[in-house]
C-alpha cells in the first residue's frame, strides 16, 4: 500500500491507496460529490482522518467552483455591531450552519456609504460564493451594488416597499408580535399606552408601528416617540414621554434594548413597573431581559434560528443554480409574560 514519505504532506493519492479506492473516488468524496457508494465514503472519511488529510484550496476550488466561503454583511457601524446582541445572536446562528456545510464566515460591516465600492469589488472579485446581508436601510444602495455583482444573496429582514430585487429573505412576524405585545397591555386594562419606535428607515421598525396602530387605530401621536435601537435612546424617549404624558400606563417598546433604558427611566423617575407602567418589549435577548428589573415582558423572535436559515436558503440558491429562487421565510413570534406586564 503507498503511504507518503515521513513528515510530508499527505496526498489524495495516498489517501485513495489507504481506502482502497481510486483517486477519482476519493476526490469526490473529499470534495462532497455524489454518486459514491456510503460503504466506500466510510472508508476515503476514514483515510483522511488517519493521514492527517488536509485538501487543497486552489485544487478544490478548480473541481467544485466554490471557494467554501461566504460574506456576512451587516449594514451597521462596527460600535453596534459589537454593542447590540441581536448581532451576537445572529452571527452566531449564521456561523453554525456554515460550519455545517464546511464554509466558512467573511464578516463585512458598513461604517458609512464610503464601504460600498469597496463591499461590491470584493464581492465581485470571486472571493465567496455567495453573500448574507441584514441590518439593510431603506435607502440604503448596498442591496443594488450586491444585486450587481450577480452573486447569490439572502436578506436578513424584509426588503423596503417598493423593492424590485427579487432576493430571497428571513423575517419574523414583527406586525404580528407587536399586535399581540398591544393587545397584551390592552387585556391588562391600560388605557394610555405608547409605543417607543426603532428607525424609520428599517422595514422591522416599520412593521412594529403597523401593528401598535393595528390595536390602537386612534392612539395619540402624544403617545409616540422615536428611538434608535440603542438602550441610551430607550431612556431618552421613555423620559420625553413621561414629561409630555405623565398619565402614561403602559409602552411597548420595539426592541429590548431600548426597553431597558426606558425600565432605566422609569426606576429613576420612581415609576413603579407594572403597578403604574406596564412595560413591552420585542427581540426576548438573554443578556438583555435577564438582567432588568422587573424581568422583561417581551415578544420573542428564534434570531439565532433565522440565522440559520438565511444559510440554508443561500445552499438552495448555489446548489440550483439556474433554478427558481427558494420562497422567502416569515418566522413566528410569540409573547414571553414576565414580571414588567
Amino acid at each position: 500500500m503507498t503511504e507518503q514519505t515521513t513528515g510530508s504532506r499527505p496526498t489524495l493519492e495516498a489517501v485513495a491507496a489507504r481506502a482502497g479506492v481510486s483517486r477519482a473516488t476519493a476526490s469526490r468524496v473529499v470534495n462532497g460529490g455524489a454518486g459514491v457508494r456510503a460503504p466506500l465514503v466510510d472508508k476515503v472519511r476514514k483515510a483522511v482522518e488517519e493521514l492527517g488529510y488536509v485538501p487543497n484550496h486552489a485544487a478544490r476550488t478548480l473541481v467544485t467552483r466554490r471557494n467554501g466561503a461566504v460574506a456576512v454583511i451587516i449594514a451597521e457601524p462596527e460600535f453596534r455591531i459589537f454593542s447590540d446582541p441581536f448581532f451576537e445572536q445572529q452571527v452566531r446562528g449564521i456561523s453554525r450552519e456554515l460550519t455545517a456545510h464546511d464554509s466558512q464566515l467573511v464578516l463585512l460591516w458598513v461604517e458609512g456609504p464610503g464601504d460600498h465600492d469597496r463591499i461590491a469589488r470584493y464581492l465581485g472579485g470571486g472571493h465567496v460564493d455567495g453573500a448574507l446581508a441584514f441590518s439593510l436601510h431603506n435607502d440604503d444602495q448596498l442591496p443594488a451594488l450586491i444585486s450587481r455583482t450577480k452573486i447569490p444573496t439572502v436578506f436578513g429582514g424584509r426588503p423596503a416597499a417598493g423593492s424590485d430585487l427579487a432576493v430571497p429573505y428571513v423575517d419574523a412576524d414583527n406586525r404580528g408580535g407587536a399586535r399581540e405585545a398591544v393587545r397584551h397591555l390592552v387585556s391588562l386594562g391600560r388605557r394610555n399606552i405608547a409605543h417607543i419606535a426603532g428607525p424609520r428607515d428599517q422595514t422591522s421598525a416599520l412593521d412594529r408601528v403597523d401593528g401598535y396602530h393595528d390595536v390602537l387605530v386612534d392612539a395619540d401621536p402624544g403617545l409616540f416617540c422615536q428611538g434608535d435601537f440603542t438602550e441610551e435612546s430607550g431612556a431618552r424617549a421613555m423620559a420625553e414621554l413621561l414629561d409630555r404624558r405623565p398619565d402614561v400606563d403602559g409602552v411597548f417598546v420595539s426592541n429590548d434594548l431600548m426597553a431597558s433604558g426606558a425600565l432605566r427611566t422609569l426606576r429613576e423617575r420612581g415609576v413603579r413597573v407594572p403597578e403604574d407602567v406596564a412595560l413591552v418589549g420585542f427581540d426576548d435577548m438573554a443578556s438583555v431581559v435577564g438582567t432588568t428589573e422587573p424581568a422583561m415582558t417581551t415578544v420573542r423572535q428564534d434570531v439565532e434560528g433565522m440565522g440559520r436559515l438565511m444559510v440554508r436558503l443561500l445552499m438552495r440558491l448555489l446548489n440550483e443554480a439556474g433554478g427558481d429562487a427558494p420562497a422567502s421565510v416569515i418566522t413566528p413570534t410569540t409573547l414571553v409574560r414576565r414580571a414588567s406586564a
